[in-house]
């Protein structure tokens, strides 16, 4: 009995050791950082990390679970690496800067992490470099949510690039992508310019608010069709550009046949009105240099389209009125 109550009394004495260490560490750094004096109140999240002689949090704030889910904290003590596992692909290139001490802690890091359900969450981090003797050894910082301003300016970028009537890219985008195109970046690209026939003809006898819809039915039909390396832009009033990157003219025709094809079955299966586009494309294995000649042939060929059918209506009409 008595060496169960000597063992008992060594493991709290162990224990009370421990917790004491640790209430002197953490005291060591506030002390470093008197930012974290104020962590209990902080709805970031605060941290202090040493580089040298390995990768270890001194402090990690406990509100970190509030973002990226429980357990996280637990997680991240014991395997700093963890962060670089959860960190998105396309800012990992940041993060090992920092931890290198090539950035510039002047100015915020924005990156985004993964929670435990999988969603990435945006951050703005403001670290501090330490050294010693020259090396960086530690980085103290503080990790800020900034989904909301994100998500603002998400939305007030997609209203700049945006066509308000059809939700496709407006003029604007268009014709900057049209200047990257043709001073930067050296793709194979073909220009479509299409133009709606017979929406004049269609506001003056049913008036804006179908043509409108005439508008936006066209422009649902062509995005139907778009994909990453095919965009499509609202450049005028019934007037729309497509951009096909990377590409050859095989897939220019298929991509036009495809989008006829679409015209016809919504034909068919409406009755409120008929959409009719008349089209012209232009291509070339080069980019650079070449943006404005694209355009303007593209252009020219579907005004060749748009005056061969009213051409055609119009001997159309002769021969009615013959017989």
């Amino acid at each position: 009995m008595l060496k169960i109550v000597i063992l008992l009394m060594l493991v709290l004495i162990i224990v009370c050791y421990k917790l004491n260490s640790m209430r002197v560490e953490l005291q060591q750094v506030k002390h470093l950082n008197p930012m974290l004096q104020t962590v209990d109140n902080s709805k970031d999240i605060l941290y202090f990390c040493e580089v040298k002689p390995k990768l270890k949090y001194r402090y990690l704030s406990p509100v970190v679970e509030n973002f990226l889910g429980i357990n996280s904290l637990e997680e991240h003590l014991k395997n700093p690496d963890y962060f670089y596992e959860i960190i998105h692909p396309d800012d990992y290139g940041i993060a090992a800067e920092k931890l290198s001490g090539k950035i510039d802690y002047s100015k915020p890091i924005v990156v985004r992490l993964r929670n435990n359900e999988g969603k990435y969450i945006w951050f703005e981090e403001y670290a501090a470099p330490i050294y010693e003797n020259g090396e960086l050894v530690a980085i103290q910082g503080v990790f800020r949510n900034i989904d909301d301003r994100i998500l603002l300016q998400q939305q007030l970028e997609y209203k700049v690039t945006h066509d308000a009537l059809t939700d496709v890219y407006n003029r604007e985008h268009f014709e900057s992508q049209l200047q990257k195109y043709n001073e930067k970046v050296d793709v194979s690209i073909a220009i479509i310019i299409c133009d709606l026939d017979e929406l004049k003809m269609i506001n003056d006898h049913y008036g804006h608010k179908v043509g409108d819809n005439l508008i936006k039915e066209s422009a649902k039909l062509l995005m139907q069709c778009a994909s990453e390396e095919v965009e499509v832009a609202r450049i005028g009033g019934d007037e729309f550009a497509i951009t096909l990157i990377n590409s050859d003219p095989l897939q220019v025709e298929t991509f036009l046949v495809e989008v006829q094809n679409r015209i016809d079955y919504f034909n068919e299966t409406t009755d409120s009105f008929n959409i009719k586009i008349s089209k012209g494309y232009a291509y070339h294995f080069s980019s650079i240099g070449k943006m404005e000649q694209l355009f303007v042939e593209a252009d020219s060929k579907m005004y060749k389209e748009k005056n061969k059918k009213v051409t055609s209506r119009l001997k159309q009409l002769e021969q009615t009125l013959i017989y």
